[in-house]
């Protein structure tokens, strides 16, 4: 089970997608899942909208990734239209690392598949058919509203040779214990959980 953090290993809730949240995730072994959007031409670490110059460059992002060795994944939530030729060129100075998209929307995905990028299609109780499946490279599987999904959910998208991102309670609000024990016995390369507690996650899969 590879470990995805949150927005970053942050330690108090100010700490999310800064460089202090990404590099304890890094140094770690951790991946993360981390949010981009532009700001007048500027890719930004940001969920919401950035106002001012608080947010972090997404290319600073990038080289501090890449200065550790045993950092993982980064899962990328798209968070505007059109970006798809940025991240490119962002990612081009360098080996491109473990990195996939997810959350655009349907048309913006497109161009995604086109450029080549590593996607994911989301799955949940309010979207129980993903979008462009046959095309995606993985499965973003959240659980919204309940916990809903099983092991049996995953293993059936694992069989259909998608890679799963299982999304922890946590990141809406609910206790994960259950979820977590439910998913224990899940092995898999192909296999990644997001979560706010990166460190409780790699002691409890390890």
């Amino acid at each position: 089970m590879e470990i995805l953090a949150h927005r970053g290993w942050w330690l108090d809730p100010v700490e999310k997608n800064t460089e202090a949240a990404f590099r304890r995730a890094f140094e770690s072994g951790f991946g993360v899942e981390t949010d981009v959007r532009d700001q007048n031409g500027i890719l930004r670490i940001a969920h919401d909208m950035p106002v001012g110059d608080n947010s972090l460059d997404f290319n600073d992002f990038m080289l501090l990734h890449h200065s550790y060795e045993r950092a993982g994944t980064v899962a990328l939530n798209i968070k505007a239209d059109g970006l798809q030729r940025s991240i490119r060129a962002a990612l081009a100075p360098a080996s491109p690392p473990a990195l996939f998209c997810f959350d655009m929307s349907v048309p913006d995905a497109l161009g995604y598949l086109k450029e080549g990028f590593i996607t994911y299609t989301r799955h949940s109780e309010l979207e129980p058919v993903p979008s462009f499946y046959d095309k995606a490279d993985g499965v973003w599987l959240d659980a919204f509203e309940s916990d809903w999904i099983t092991p049996e959910i995953v293993e059936q998208h694992l069989a259909a040779g998608k890679k799963v991102a299982l999304v922890s309670p946590e990141l809406h609000g609910r206790e994960y214990r259950a979820a977590w024990e439910m998913w224990r016995d899940l092995k898999s390369v192909d296999l990644a959980i997001c979560t706010d507690f990166p460190d409780r996650a790699a002691d409890f899969w390890k």
